[in-house]
């Protein structure tokens, strides 16, 4: 097992992994449609976008926790309500 402390660049990882597997298939398929080697020209541009996904994930997830934070009401003040 991978120990908790890990836990942020796991969940980027992942994320990053079926965030770009997903986009990349669907802007290849908007771009080029549903041609005969569309599963090669996907799985070509899919690393590169996974290169790209990861870091920025890796950047960006602490200002959106922030952010999350600030608009998601504490379960203290949602009781007193």
């Amino acid at each position: 097992m991978i120990h908790p402390r890990f836990a942020p660049i796991v969940f980027a990882l992942f994320m990053a992994f079926f965030m770009s597997g997903i986009m990349s298939l669907v802007v290849t398929i908007i771009n080029i449609g549903f041609v005969d080697d569309l599963l090669t020209r996907w799985l070509t541009s899919w690393p590169m976008t996974f290169a790209i996904a990861f870091p920025i994930i890796m950047m960006v997830s602490p200002v959106v926790k922030r952010i999350v934070g600030k608009l998601v009401m504490q379960e203290a003040v949602v009781r007193q309500r």
